[in-house]
């Protein structure tokens, strides 16, 4: 088994299962001397904490995603290689390739720039007034036990979360499979052309 085939497969099914998420209507920004300025939404961030939660998120990010990777590595590999055992030595290769490019994608979208776009894209949909409430709200002492009870919170779901769509993509990534085993059987039944 070609391990180049198998980090190819890999990379398509990591890719396929967030892009599965029904995407809800986007509605239109609102007229521009009605959007919140980018003081507000720099405020409402910071009240927000976005950017702890962010930097948490992305620190964090890495081992769910590395679980991941490596629940479904080892049933793509185990579907291609037909019940067969999986060399260690394999499974240590594209643990490694996949850390190596974990690491280069988290310093992909700094932070900072994620924080940046997001103002602009918050600045098109939330009214001045809604901001200064939002502000208000965020920044009272209910607004910040809902934070403070956040991380406690994705704790518990992003768990929840990735057990779901496992689940969800075990059909697909079966599916896949079987056709990848097929296309590999017949590219080796096919005489070599010189």
């Amino acid at each position: 088994m070609k391990i180049a085939r198998v980090l190819a497969l890999i990379g398509l099914v990591a890719t396929l299962g967030p892009c599965m998420v029904a995407q809800a209507p986007t509605p239109a920004p609102l007229p521009v001397d009605q959007q919140a300025t980018k003081e507000q939404i720099t405020k409402l961030f910071e009240v927000m904490r976005l950017r702890q939660t962010m930097d948490s998120l992305m620190k964090s990010l890495p081992a769910m995603m590395q679980q991941q990777i490596e629940v479904q590595s080892k049933q793509m590999m185990q579907k291609l290689a037909g019940g067969q055992s999986i060399p260690p030595e394999e499974i240590e290769s594209i643990k490694k390739v996949a850390q190596k490019f974990m690491d280069k994608a988290l310093s992909v979208y700094p932070v900072e720039e994620m924080i940046a776009d997001s103002i602009a894209v918050y600045q098109r949909h939330v009214s001045r007034d809604d901001a200064d409430a939002l502000i208000a709200f965020y920044s009272s002492p209910v607004g910040q036990r809902l934070l403070d009870a956040q991380p406690a919170i994705m704790q518990e779901y992003m768990p929840m979360v990735m057990n779901r769509v496992q689940e969800r993509t075990k059909v697909l990534t079966d599916e896949m499979a079987k056709e990848m085993q097929e296309m590999m059987k017949s590219a080796s039944s096919e005489p070599a052309k010189n």
